[in-house]
């Protein structure tokens, strides 16, 4: 021992806890014999002895049991005093009382186990059954009212209460435990069990004025239902009815009146009364908001199956509908599909107020982003309801209305839509306001310049007959859109249909002039063939040239080559007899010739060019090579065919690897080469 250690103590040193090393696993291989887990819990189960229980005692001399009485009162006392607030410990230290027949001591222990926690119910109700068990009715009536005076709130104590009075015969004490516990305004399961009481002992008044002063502290429906039923019960239908008429009167907008109405409607319905039940339902509907009202039509739609007609079953399904469509426009409020649906199921009611009130909630929804994929939907609910209020309500001020405010709100810097432009204005033409039509479209014009704006202003104008106006759209047309081919072209067919061939072709020459066309080659074939209709060849051969220039396409050098070969081909004097004369017909053959000579030098060029500065465009070549010979071939006796023949390929089919889109090799495909004379073969 340690010197300055202290014999009555232990040391740091014998109460350290030396474990085992652990041993090291040598051979890691797996035994031949597996054991589980499972086995060794067997094991150990089936090796486990049996539980020392102490022998039982049998007490046949008083003083022992004075002793045992003595050595548990001591343990339960000691007990308590070390866990005050523990309830079992007071209930079991009672309860041992009880058993010993110390009904003096248990009521003192149930006392003092009151004293500790009074707010504990557990403890009253077993206090008043160990009185009602052992037939102290006194102190259990005693024990109740007191139980009951300090928690009132309890609904288990006034049962138990009542049920005592009430096994005992004394129904009128029983009666006046419920009028305590009404006091109290208990909730509706207390008021119910109070009715059910005076019902079994036939109490039908005393029950219907209970049901009075129940519907005064509970207004609620299911307090009005469960007072109707009762009185059905007893074969008062006109005092059922009543009921129901005051619960509608008094709870019309509560949050649960449709279960009310169902009820009423109902309770009709097995009075045989089906008008006053379709009323009802009428009445709930125009009541209840639709999103609350989902068994309500169905309900009614059932009700109309069986005892309506054709117009009250539609009725019942628009409702129906109209439930589902605010089902989906709560859920989503941009989802103008269903909106424009739910408007259109309006429509087809013919409720003007509830058409509009649709419009209106729908446009309110404006899209959360400038982009037109987003507000393409929504404006076709502004255009809608704009066609209801001229077409159905015919409501002209309000059409206008719609009109300009729809105009307004869209963000024309970001987006907007011609088709609500042309609309407007159309409206303003159909209400022989020109002047209104004409501001709209012009509005349009400067705000946002759409091809539709001006194609559809310039159609009403025309109609209307105002050339200059047409001229000064036509000349802003090109003005906002200088590649527009379709404009230039249209402007130019416009003038050429008042005869202006000078305009006409002024336009034309303006319009090639500009750096950048979207189709070119429209704007070229029209500007060309005016210049063929009016014969002036040498414009043609002129515009040829400069798009020549421009492009050495196949089709313009087979456009042009066909242009020389046709050009004045007529004979446009004729004698007094209708023959032409020698002179004509020679001046005709010669101008023939010439037609052939300058076609075949056009093809001649075009030749050249394919072969020496496009040598890949074989096929291109050989395209032109046999337009080349049917025009030779259409000169008759003028052709040569034999110039266009030395010069014709050989066909010859080849084939070439092919690759996939990542690059690796995907087989072979077969196609034509053309192996032309002045080419070497290759074989």
């Amino acid at each position: 021992m340690e010197p300055d250690a202290d014999p009555g103590f232990l040391t740091k040193r014998d109460t350290e806890v030396k474990l085992p090393q652990p041993t090291r696993v040598k051979n890691k291989t797996p035994a031949p014999i597996q054991i589980t887990a499972e086995q060794i819990l067997r094991e150990v189960r089936e090796r486990q002895e049996a539980e020392i229980r102490p022998p039982k005692q049998k007490i046949t001399v008083p003083a022992e049991l004075a002793d045992y009485r003595l050595r548990k009162r001591k343990e339960y006392e000691d007990l308590i005093r070390r866990v005050r607030w523990n309830v079992s410990v007071w209930v079991k230290y009672a309860q041992w009382e009880e058993s010993q027949m110390d009904f003096d001591r248990a009521r003192s222990v149930w006392e003092r186990a009151l004293e500790v926690d009074c707010r504990n119910h557990i403890l009253w109700l077993k206090y008043a059954e160990f009185e009602m068990k052992n037939c102290f009715i006194n102190h259990a009536r005693n024990v109740w009212d007191r139980a009951v005076s300090l928690l009132p709130h309890i609904d288990q104590l006034w049962n138990k209460y009542i049920h005592m009075q009430e096994v005992l015969g004394n129904v009128p004490a029983a009666r006046q435990v419920f009028e305590r516990w009404m006091q109290w305004q208990p909730d509706t399961q207390g008021w119910l069990s109070y009715i059910k009481f005076e019902l079994r002992y036939g109490e039908t008044e005393r029950a219907r004025d209970i049901y009075e002063r129940f519907i005064a502290f509970h207004p609620q429906p299911e307090s009005f239902i469960r007072y109707a039923k009762f009185e059905m019960k007893c074969g008062e239908i006109a005092r059922a009815r009543a009921i129901y008429e005051r619960a509608a009167d008094l709870l019309a907008s509560d949050e649960d009146a449709e279960t009310l109405f169902l009820a009423f409607a109902e309770f009709e319905e097995r009075c045989k009364e089906t008008e006053r039940a379709r009323c009802i339902y009428k009445f709930a509907l125009a009541r209840v908001p639709e999103s609350r009202a989902g068994d309500l039509y169905r309900k009614y739609l059932a009700f109309e199956e069986l005892f309506g007609d054709k117009e009250g079953i539609d009725d019942a399904i628009v409702g129906k509908r109209r439930l589902q469509y605010e089902e989906e426009v709560r859920k989503n409020p941009l989802n103008y599909d269903s909106w424009l649906d739910y408007a259109r199921l309006e429509e087809g009611v013919g409720n003007e107020e509830a058409v509009r009130g649709v419009y209106e909630r729908a446009i309110a929804n404006i899209p959360q982003v400038d982009e037109k994929r987003y507000w393409q939907r929504y404006i076709y609910l502004w255009i809608n309801y704009a066609l209801y209020e001229e077409l159905d309500a015919e409501d002209v001020e309000r059409t206008r209305e719609v009109y300009r405010t729809c105009l307004e709100l869209i963000p024309h810097k970001k987006l907007s839509f011609a088709k609500i432009w042309l609309l407007a204005a159309q409206f303003e033409i159909r209400d022989k306001n020109l002047n209104a039509a004409r501001r709209i479209l012009c509005n349009a014009i400067d705000i946002a310049p759409k091809d539709k704006i001006f194609k559809k202003y310039i159609e009403i104008e025309l109609q209307l007959g105002n050339i200059d106006r047409c001229r000064t759209l036509y000349m802003k047309y090109v003005e906002c859109s200088m590649e527009n081919c379709y404009a230039w072209t249209k402007f130019a067919e416009l003038e050429r249909s008042l005869g202006e061939t000078e305009r006409t072709r002024a336009i034309y020459k303006e319009a090639i002039k500009q750096p950048a066309l979207d189709m070119p080659e429209l704007i070229w074939k029209a500007y060309i063939d005016f210049e063929i209709s009016e014969r002036n060849f040498e414009n043609t051969r002129e515009l040829y040239e400069s798009l020549l220039e421009r492009t050495k396409h196949l089709k313009v050098w087979l456009s042009c080559a066909k242009f020389e070969a046709s050009a004045d081909y007529d004979i446009e004097e004729l004698d007094e007899n209708g023959k032409p004369s020698e002179e004509d017909v020679e001046a005709f053959k010669l101008r023939q010739l010439d037609r052939v000579q300058k076609s075949r030098a056009i093809f001649e060029h075009a030749f050249e060019h394919f072969r020496h500065n496009e040598p890949e465009l074989k096929e291109e070549r050989a395209m032109l090579l046999e337009e080349w010979l049917n025009v030779e071939s259409s000169f008759g006796a003028l052709g040569d065919v034999s110039i266009v023949q030395k010069k014709l390929p050989r066909k010859i089919k080849r084939t070439r690897p092919i690759a996939s889109e990542d690059g690796t090799p995907a087989g072979f495909e077969e196609y034509i080469d053309y192996i032309f004379p002045d080419e070497v073969a290759i074989t």
